[in-house]
């Protein structure tokens, strides 16, 4: 039988498990609990209604938080030095090729987010199994290989995240701090929704959200409306 801590079964007493909440009342109580002297995350998971069996209804796709996560991201911009300059200006915390093909072939994998562009995909295509086991690896489908390299880097830098249903059918992101202002946490709550079932492949029959959970880094998760 799992067995919780003091603190998490403390901060349960103060909330409803089996309650349906609405995303504003699940945010309040989460800001309730909280107990622990760090800057909890702030975590969406959602219940798809997506047949397993069928591989080709794979649910992926991006989220743009207008108030961010609350976490700095490291990025690193795989591009030839012409677009190298227009990356570093948009914020990219590392940008070349060859040089850092070079270091991630020797082990280095200092950042959060990997891009390129089409005429670099080549080159970069031999880093897939370093890059790829990590979740690094650029790739088209979730915007990260793009022609529109400062665009990108700007809408990375300021809150957008990438998301992927798992094997059980399920999807999970980070939607800011426990710290955010309510408003700003409900904002990027509904940017996120909004963003989930925009991914819904057209082949879903049936419900395609079908529950949808909040919860911090230490607390409790709490069924909201959807």
């Amino acid at each position: 039988m799992k067995k919780y801590s003091k603190r998490y079964q403390e901060g349960s007493k103060k909330v409803e498990p089996e309650k349906i909440y609405s995303g504003a009342e699940a945010i309040a109580a989460l800001k309730g609990v909280k107990a622990v002297k760090f800057d909890e995350t702030v975590e969406l998971a959602c219940r798809l209604g997506v047949d397993l069996k069928k591989g080709e209804l794979v649910v992926r796709g991006t989220a743009a938080l207008p108030h961010g996560t609350g976490k700095k991201v490291r990025i690193l911009a795989l591009v030839k030095e012409a677009q190298a300059v227009e990356a570093t200006e948009a914020g990219a915390d590392f940008a070349g090729v060859d040089e850092y093909i070079a270091k991630i072939s020797g082990g280095w994998t200092d950042f959060d987010v990997a891009i390129t562009t089409p005429d670099c995909l080549k080159d970069v295509a031999r880093l897939g199994k370093i890059l790829g086991p990590r979740g690094l690896m650029p790739s088209p489908k979730n915007g990260t290989v793009t022609t529109t390299i400062g665009q990108t880097i700007k809408e990375l830098k300021a809150g957008r995240v990438e998301f992927r249903m798992d094997k059980g059918g399920n999807v999970h992101l980070p939607i800011g701090k426990i710290s955010f202002e309510e408003q700003a946490l409900s904002e990027n709550l509904k940017s996120a929704l909004d963003a989930i079932n925009a991914a819904a492949p057209s082949a879903v029959k049936g419900q395609f959200l079908k529950r949808a959970y909040l919860s911090t880094t230490m607390g409790p998760s709490l069924i909201i409306k959807i």
